[in-house]
């Protein structure tokens, strides 16, 4: 039956019944997307929640680490301790015992402490690094000798803690980690002013050291910074060319899909896998240094190439055919073309993969683990085959310390870290956004 053989109120409910159907329809509709939503909102509120959490636990604990505590002493330049003979001469200088001048300026500063025991415990609220500073000081100046000078100097990781905080006075003392007649003379050197918390230049100036309050970071920084150098040297130009190959001349067939499987399928490959593969090829067949910036470079290569590569080929699938069809079309070759109309198109997308690939690299430790980068290293790095840590590795290892001071360290490590690596993102974000094209 048609709606012509339908009366006109038939017609009008038939009508309104298919109204209502569809109004009912609608709301659902709506009622799901808002919920759909909702949930998208909440994911995020979430995401931002334990990032914030995240971030601020980390900071809560690092920040600290831009201040340590300083002990000032008058310290008398002996001519007996650092140059009995009198003659000036360097090696006896370099290897005088400048602690002796720290203990001696303890013991003048606290003359009621006797015994050898009360002794150990007075010499320790001063950190060794002091005879090193002292050291320094009179190979420069030889003069400094028989004289002397008011000094600034690091007090020892436990003296800094307490400082900060982080030992509660309330403690049994035998908890505590500091006796009551070492907070009583601490409490005396804070009630003369020769006790100060200062900026704590140490931390991004020195390597790593077995005590807390002269371990720095400098030596990591440095060691990622070869690491990464021999990463970028390597894996943006091999990457961009395989990139380029694959995109532009490579014919569609069997060995071509069988390579681009590969590649993406390399990009989800566990990071720990690539240290293997460096430890067997680099270090054991080719007899590479261990611990070394250049091995840990060709690591990160194999690892951040398939990230680069799928990034730059993505970047090339962007520029339009047309500037290729124009550039053909006015006579150049497919090399000319690619060289010198769609390569620099596509160059802005090929730095960002290549600064997010080297993020990524930035921040692993698993394959450099494998490969001996887990070593304990005090100098600094001078050069691509020295032994060296990389950040992550060496918040691994403070970690991992049992010192209590340690924990300021870490999260100070961590901060570095996450600084280089918001600079380097914010890096492709601003390189994405000046020259990117849209068509």
């Amino acid at each position: 039956m048609s709606d012509t053989d339908l009366g006109p109120a038939a017609v009008e409910n038939a009508a309104k019944r298919t109204r209502r159907l569809v109004e009912k329809s609608l709301k659902r509709r709506y009622r799901a997307e808002r919920r759909f939503r909702a949930y998208g909102m909440l994911a995020v509120a979430l995401g931002l929640v334990f990032v914030g959490f995240l971030f601020s636990s980390i900071i809560s604990t690092g920040w600290t680490i831009f201040q340590q505590s300083y002990v000032q002493l008058d310290i008398r330049y002996d001519a007996e301790v650092v140059d009995p003979a009198g003659e000036r001469d360097e090696q006896a200088i370099s290897t005088a015992d400048y602690s002796a001048l720290i203990k001696a300026a303890l013991r003048e500063r606290f003359p009621d402490v006797e015994g050898r025991s009360e002794r150990r415990s007075l010499y320790g609220l001063a950190s060794d690094a002091g005879q090193f500073e002292l050291r320094e000081r009179v190979m420069a100046d030889p003069d400094l000798i028989g004289s002397t000078q008011t000094l600034w100097l690091l007090a020892d990781d436990r003296v800094d803690l307490l400082m900060k905080g982080k030992i509660d006075r309330d403690l049994p003392e035998d908890q505590r980690g500091l006796s009551d007649q070492e907070l009583g003379w601490i409490d005396s050197l804070l009630a003369n002013g020769r006790l100060d918390l200062r900026f704590n230049r140490a931390f991004f100036t020195n390597g790593d050291s077995r005590e807390p309050e002269q371990a720095g970071v400098w030596g990591a920084v440095v060691g990622s910074f070869f690491t990464l150098l021999v990463t970028l040297l390597l894996s943006f130009p091999i990457g961009v060319a395989a990139a380029v190959y694959l995109e532009e001349f490579a014919p569609r067939n069997r060995v071509t899909d069988f390579i681009e499987v590969n590649i993406n399928n390399l990009a989800a490959v566990p990071s720990i896998v690539f240290g293997l593969l460096g430890l067997a090829v680099f270090i054991q067949l080719f007899g590479l240094p261990r611990s070394a910036p250049v091995v840990g470079g060709l690591v990160l290569t194999l690892m951040t190439l398939p990230t680069i590569i799928i990034a730059s080929r993505a970047a090339l699938k962007g520029v339009p055919p047309s500037i290729r069809e124009a550039a053909l079309g006015m006579g150049a070759s497919q090399v000319q073309t690619v060289a010198h109309h769609v390569l620099p198109l596509a160059m802005p997308g090929m730095l960002t993969g290549a600064i997010i690939g080297m993020a990524r690299a930035l921040g692993e430790s698993a394959p450099l683990l494998m490969i001996g980068m887990v070593a304990f290293i005090v100098d600094i790095p001078g050069g691509l085959t020295d032994p060296s840590t990389v950040l992550p590795v060496q918040v691994y290892l403070w970690a991992d310390s049992p010192e209590r001071a340690f924990l300021e360290r870490t999260s100070g490590a961590i901060l570095v870290l996450l600084g280089f690596l918001l600079i380097m993102n914010a890096t492709a974000v601003i390189l994405r956004q000046k020259f990117e094209r849209r068509w």
